[in-house]
This record gives structure tokens, C-alpha cells and sequence, in this order.
């Protein structure tokens, strides 16, 4: 279907990314000339004209024939996702863990090494230490932050680096652009998960990654009513892990892709109030004498600020912070919070908070998450879109309930 917007300025050279997040991807003229894009539910669509037929079937033509492998509404989203980043083209997937071991799965083989961070998300974590090795592959994984010991395992070869910035939940952040260049230096591919920085904040491609993901229940999607995920990245790339997907059938079903479409009309608004509330958030948690430390690369003596402020837009709009008292503290201040759910995600409109041993890296014991420099005490908070003097109260008051 044609696209409402050039391709240059799909790809963000011309227009500003609130309006591409609205138009991109939409159909010149949707279906009976409705305004939205309507959810397409058929699983199969039909030809009278057997040729027509199986030239959309080879994909010499525009044209959908079942749902598991592609679907009007979903490639509504995938557009607007690929205009978005930068890219030039996007897949779906059903969820943010089966964009990344497809992507994994997909592009490594038994004997090759994959080159990734200690802490990755808990879901990626467990992919890279139980489930690769199990098929031949090595993983090497690196202390997040020290980019010479990366260089240095890169420097060995490797088919794939992988890398998360800013990292869940601690926040890390890595230098995309530098260690981009010595992956590439080895023929290496390189993977950038941006779901916590969102492409209102970062692109990864146009720092040199080749494929960059995103879990797109998070702040895509922003309101906790759909799962999806999704990769980005060059026509080549993206037609080999399309492949991979359809037959092994992760696909996005057509609602959530409604959803989640809708989700990203409005996420340049949403995460620019979103990196408001966390910067505000982080600088009142930084000077409270309860609060032992906060991670948030929008803050001066965050170990990543330099790198966060010289490849990102804004800083984001999830952060944690650890307690002087520890768990029972963190325990504590959680349950009275008022202004949050205590509840897994992020991203969402409302404000989400809980510790890693129950959202993020639940998947792992507490010895794995120690290994990866994640307390047992530590709180990962993701600001909504709440007044954030409202919430900056909500947590005062949490706080002040300590002995």
C-alpha cells in the first residue's frame, strides 16, 4: 500500500519524528476510506487469478495470502516502525523475547560466537547462558561497561555482537558508534536492543548497527494492553529473518498490531514527558539522604552520562534506585507507593515500579542476578505520564514511611 509520506521523509531526513510517528506507514486510503486502518482478521485471503495468485505467493507482487506470514495491519505497523528508525524495512513478532532469540537463532549456527553484556535483560540473559550453548554456539559475555575488554573479544572474531543501551535494569550505557566499528572490523553483525531508549531518543542504525529490536509492549505500545515485537533494519537482513519467523510462526496477530500502531501515533508525546518525569524523578531521588543510589544516565554522575548525551536525544524514561536500607527498605517504600502499580513492564502511561527478582530478571536466581550487578535491593521504577511533582510527592511520602 503507498505510504502518505516520501520516502525521505519516512526515513526521518525531512520530517520530525512526531509527525512521522502519526503518518508513516498509513495507507494512502484505508479501506472505505476510513481514517484508521481497520483490523484485518481473515487468517487467509483469496484469487480468482491463479497467476496473480502465485506471483504474490513468490513475492514477485504486493499481496498477502495468510496471516501467519504477513497481514495488512501488521504491515501497516512494521512500516511505521522501519520510517521511524530509520530503516528499510521491519518484521513483527508476537512478543519482544521472540523478536530477540528469532534474531538470535536466526542469524547464528552451531560454532559461531555471539560477543553480548552481563546484564541483559533477564529473558535475553537466559537465552545467552542456557539455551545458545546447548546448540554449538559460544557466548562470550562481557562486563557492560568496560568497551576495551569488548574490543578486545571482538578483536578474536565473532559473528554477532549484541548489545542493550541502556541496559535493564541498571541503566548502563555503551558507546554504539565505537564498538560498532571494531564488530564491523571483523565482519561481525551487530544487534541493538532500544526498547528502553525508543527511536524518540536513539538510532542505532544511523550509529552503524546493522539490526536494532525492540520489545514493543513496552513504551511502543505504551499503555499495557498488547504484546508485540520488532526488528528494523536492511532489506536483506530483515527478508532472511522474515523467513525464519513465518515458518517457525511467531508472527503478531492482527489486533495487537491495531494496538500497538495506535500506541506508537502518540509516542513522541508520551516519551517526551516521559524523560521530563524520570530526569525530575532521578534529581530528587540523587539529593534524598534515604536513597543510596540512583541509576539514570540523564544524571552528571551517572558513569554513562557522556555517552548517553553524545548518541541520545533524551535520556528515557525508566530508572532505579537502591535504598540505604536494602531490601526491607525497598520492600517498604514499594507498598506505599500510591501513584504506581506494583507490577511487571514498563513503558506504559501509568507508572510501573517493582524489583528485578520479580520483573525483569525474575528468570534468574539471585547469585545469576548478583552476577550481573543487579542488588536484590534495587527498584526499577518507569515514570508515566503523570504530573511529576505528583509523583515526586508519591515517592516522598513512600520514603518518609521508613523507620
Amino acid at each position: 500500500m503507498a505510504d502518505k509520506l516520501s520516502r525521505s521523509a519516512r526515513q526521518g531526513t525531512e520530517t520530525d519524528i512526531s509527525t512521522a510517528a502519526v503518518w508513516a506507514g498509513e495507507p494512502e486510503r484505508a479501506p472505505h476510506g476510513a481514517t484508521v486502518m481497520p483490523v484485518f482478521h481473515g487468517v487467509t485471503y483469496a484469487y480468482d487469478d491463479l497467476e496473480e495468485w502465485r506471483a504474490v505467493a513468490l513475492g514477485e507482487r504486493e499481496g498477502h495470502i495468510y496471516s501467519r506470514n504477513t497481514n495488512p495491519g501488521v504491515a501497516m505497523f512494521e512500516n511505521k516502525l522501519a520510517a521511524l528508525e530509520g530503516a528499510e524495512a521491519a518484521t513483527s513478532f508476537a512478543t519482544g523475547m521472540a523478536a530477540i532469540s528469532n534474531t538470535l537463532f536466526c542469524f547464528l549456527s552451531p560454532g559461531d560466537r555471539v560477543i553480548s553484556i552481563r546484564d541483559t535483560y533477564g529473558g535475553t540473559n537466559k537465552l545467552f547462558i542456557e539455551f545458545l550453548p546447548r546448540f554449538g554456539i559460544e557466548v562470550v559475555l562481557c562486563d557492560t561497561e568496560d568497551h576495551e575488554a569488548i574490543e578486545a573479544e571482538l578483536a578474536k572474531g565473532c559473528r554477532m555482537l549484541y548489545l542493550e543501551t541502556p541496559t535493564n535494569p541498571t541503566l548502563k550505557v555503551l558507546d554504539i558508534a565505537r564498538l560498532t566499528r571494531a564488530a564491523h572490523a571483523v565482519g561481525a553483525l551487530v544487534v541493538v536492543d532500544n526498547t528502553f531508549a525508543t527511536p524518540v531518543n536513539q538510532h542505532p542504525l544511523a550509529l552503524g548497527a546493522d539490526l536494532v529490536l525492540h520489545s514493543a509492549t513496552k513504551f511502543l505500545g505504551g499503555h499495557s494492553d498488547a504484546m508485540g515485537g520488532v526488528v528494523c533494519g536492511s532489506s536483506e537482513l530483515i527478508a532472511e529473518l522474515f523467513h525464519f519467523r513465518e515458518i517457525n510462526g511467531a508472527s503478531l496477530d492482527p489486533m495487537s498490531a491495531f494496538l500497538l500502531a495506535r500506541g506508537v501515533r502518540t509516542l513522541a508525546l508520551r516519551v517526551e514527558r516521559q524523560n521530563h518525569n524520570a530526569q525530575a524523578v532521578a534529581e530528587y531521588l540523587a539529593g534524598h539522604p534515604a536513597v543510596a543510589a540512583v541509576y539514570y544516565p540523564g544524571l552528571p554522575n551517572h558513569t554513562g552520562h557522556a555517552i548517553a548525551r553524545a548518541q541520545m536525544k533524551g535520556f528515557g524514561g525508566v530508572l532505579s534506585f537502591a535504598l540505604a536500607g536494602g531490601y526491607e527498605a525497598m520492600a517498604k517504600v514499594l507498598s506505599s507507593l500510591k501513584l504506581a502499580h506494583r507490577a511487571a513492564s514498563l513503558g506504559s502511561v501509568g507508572t510501573l515500579a517493582g524489583p528485578p527478582s520479580t520483573t525483569s530478571h525474575v528468570e534468574l536466581s539471585a547469585e545469576e542476578r548478583a552476577r550481573a550487578g543487579i542488588p536484590e535491593g534495587l527498584l526499577r521504577y518507569s515514570v508515566g505520564i503523570e504530573s511529576a511533582a505528583d509523583l515526586i510527592s508519591d515517592l516522598d511520602q513512600a520514603i518518609g514511611s521508613l523507620p
